[in-house]
């Protein structure tokens, strides 16, 4: 970690940033590790020790993403609880949710931990993207959300490493309760943290919608749906159409998270050298072309090589963040996140059921709806313009985010 610390927090860095970079370091590593730990025993945990079948797994995955759409009821929080104070307790609870979940394997327990889960890594999530931005500038922030996405990408290998060392001599019940009071500790660790500072521009803790931030509104719901085109039915495809084994699985796991940990950070250099409209337009024509790949070969190497480029390119959207920093209002962000992080799970509400009724006809017609989804994302993304400002020292130095040498 202190290797990894380096590299994020190098001395470009002024001395009242370190401590937020610190503190988003430690939260998102903990909170990637509770997800994927949660994620990967979730399948083998409700078959095996709750006896689901896959009505009622289907019903639980419906319910985890309910939290994601009530983040918009984030900014009322905020009124009571101080941003960084919530993004802590958020973790806390995430790892509270996992820990306890082996305890009583039943289906109601089973929706009531979900839920709690949820709620800490959704709210997380919506506090560590406005964090992010208010405390960091333009300049920075996309290099930040990069390192940050790498960190997330090695994390989830680490989560991997963890639960199968776990599983040669554990049952479900201490998995769930080792990684849960790993999350748990650095949540709590983050609520005894002040790593903000004076200079920050205060939040309007009120809910914002406005007509200027039309785009960011449009541009994050197309996110959303695509996001769930990419999770829900390309796995669904390798394993149902390709026949991809449990070992094929782990391995294109591995092989994707060790791919973005190696390419994360480029993504933020990228948004700072070319800019959102043209990152955000290589994501989208990527995605036509993947998801006509999806519908139409019948290769498994390339339909392999597309899911990679695919997990790749789905890190892009990050470009749609550091575009509303630049045409926003600082105060607005902390409100707008939340907004966005609700906006963003609407597909979720209903994309997966109507996908898998069009499935059941022709599993190409997900992809082929996910391919004009492409277009249209496409076509909205060239109205991506940011304000023109000169370029100082400061941001010069901002800049190199590569440490010095010794």
């Amino acid at each position: 970690m202190k290797r990894l610390l380096g590299r994020l927090d190098p001395g470009a860095i002024s001395s009242e940033q370190r401590p937020m970079l610190r503190f988003l370091v430690i939260l998102t590593a903990a909170s990637t590790i509770g997800l994927q730990g949660y994620t990967i025993l979730f399948n083998n945990f409700a078959a095996e020790m709750v006896h689901l079948d896959g009505s009622k797994v289907g019903i639980i995955q419906s319910i985890r993403e309910v939290p994601g759409l009530l983040t918009l009821l984030l900014v009322f929080v905020l009124l009571l609880v101080r941003e960084h104070k919530l993004a802590a307790l958020s973790v806390a609870l995430l790892g509270l949710g996992t820990g306890i979940t082996g305890l009583f394997p039943s289906y109601g327990w089973l929706i009531f931990t979900t839920i709690l889960m949820s709620f800490g890594f959704h709210y997380y999530e919506s506090t560590n993207q406005s964090l992010t931005l208010q405390y960091f500038s333009t300049a920075v922030s996309p290099l930040i959300f990069g390192r940050l996405r790498a960190l997330g990408a090695i994390s989830s290998v680490a989560a991997g490493l963890l639960v199968y060392v776990l599983g040669a001599f554990a049952q479900y019940r201490e998995m769930y309760l080792v990684i849960g009071c790993l999350v748990l500790a650095a949540g709590l660790w983050g609520l005894f943290q002040n790593p903000t500072h004076a200079s920050v521009i205060p939040q309007r803790k009120k809910m914002i919608l406005r007509r200027k931030y039309t785009l960011f509104y449009l541009l994050t719901f197309l996110s959303g749906a695509r996001r769930q085109i990419f999770v829900v039915f390309s796995i669904l495809l390798l394993v149902q159409v390709f026949h991809f084994s449990v070992r094929d699985m782990t391995l294109l796991f591995v092989v994707n998270n060790i791919v973005g940990y190696i390419l994360n950070s480029m993504i933020g250099k990228a948004i700072n050298r070319f800019g959102e409209r043209f990152i955000s337009s290589i994501e989208y024509t990527g995605v036509i072309v993947i998801f006509l790949v999806y519908a139409f070969s019948t290769s498994k190497n390339m339909v392999m090589f597309m899911y990679i480029l695919d997990n790749i390119l789905y890190n892009f959207d990050v470009s749609i963040r550091t575009y509303f920093q630049k045409v926003a209002d600082p105060a607005d962000i902390a409100s707008s996140m939340s907004v966005g992080f609700t906006i963003n799970h609407i597909a979720a509400v209903f994309l997966p059921a109507l996908g898998g009724y069009f499935w059941m006809i022709d599993y190409r017609i997900p992809f082929v709806a996910g391919s004009l989804l492409g277009v249209v994302s496409l076509i909205t993304a060239q109205w991506m313009r940011v304000p023109q400002k000169n370029i100082t020292q400061e941001d010069v130095a901002e800049l190199d985010l590569a440490p010095e040498p010794d």
